[in-house]
């Protein structure tokens, strides 16, 4: 897949390094000199421009990337850069940061953005699901779609201790997608027993989240 990063600072870099490590091309763009130094990410192509300008971007030819990620620091920027890839260049997916979580109602399909990752409620998030064992955490939006990534630690009184995964009736628009138990990560399976400590990762739509907690809660 062809991946264009808008922002090439610390995070930047550090999305293009896993990415290439999973066989991804990677494009950074960054109107820094300082930033822009093919050894710090040899893998990757780098270009020196300003990726809120149309012509960076065409020269950057975005329309052939699957994927772009605004990553700066400036929540404008990176609002900008994903109306443009968006509309202009038709990019099929596009991620942006968000630093400032009060800007974090405005990073919606209507600038141009299918995800919008916000580092602080992500670190609110996991904070959460170290502490909270039997209540359902959000870790993550997916704005588009207006459903969420949700996890429950099960307790040792759980009612669903010992259930088969079949067993559990899960509400509508509600897909349990793994198991993290201790170091495994479980594709579920019908037949599968659910233990206690087991991590659950669910995609909920949100009306249906606390119907999902009802069923997992202390008995």
């Amino acid at each position: 897949m062809r991946v264009a990063i808008a922002g090439a600072g610390k995070v930047g870099k550090a999305i293009a390094r896993e990415l290439i490590t999973n066989g991804h091309d990677v494009l950074l763009i960054d109107r820094d000199p300082a930033e822009v130094r093919p050894e710090s990410v040899p893998e990757a192509s780098m270009l020196l421009a300003d990726a809120c300008e149309a012509t960076a971007l065409e020269s950057a030819n975005l329309g052939s990337c699957q994927i772009m990620i605004a990553a700066t620091g400036d929540d404008k920027v990176n609002l900008v850069v994903s109306l443009l890839a968006k509309t202009e260049y038709g990019v099929p997916r596009v991620v942006a940061r968000v630093n400032h979580p009060k800007n974090e109602w405005m990073f919606d399909e209507a600038w141009g953005v299918d995800v919008a990752v916000s580092t602080p409620r992500i670190v609110a998030a996991l904070v959460e699901e170290a502490v909270s064992v039997g209540e359902l955490v959000r870790l993550f939006s997916f704005r588009k779609g207006s459903a969420d990534l949700v996890e429950i630690t099960l307790a040792a009184d759980s009612p669903v201790i010992g259930k088969r995964v079949d067993g559990v009736p899960l509400p509508t628009d509600c897909v349990l997608v793994a198991i993290l138990r201790q170091a495994r990560v479980i594709a579920p399976s019908p037949d599968d027993s659910l233990e206690v400590g087991d991590e659950l990762l669910f995609v909920s739509s949100l009306d249906q989240q606390d119907a999902l907690q009802q069923i997992f809660r202390r008995g």
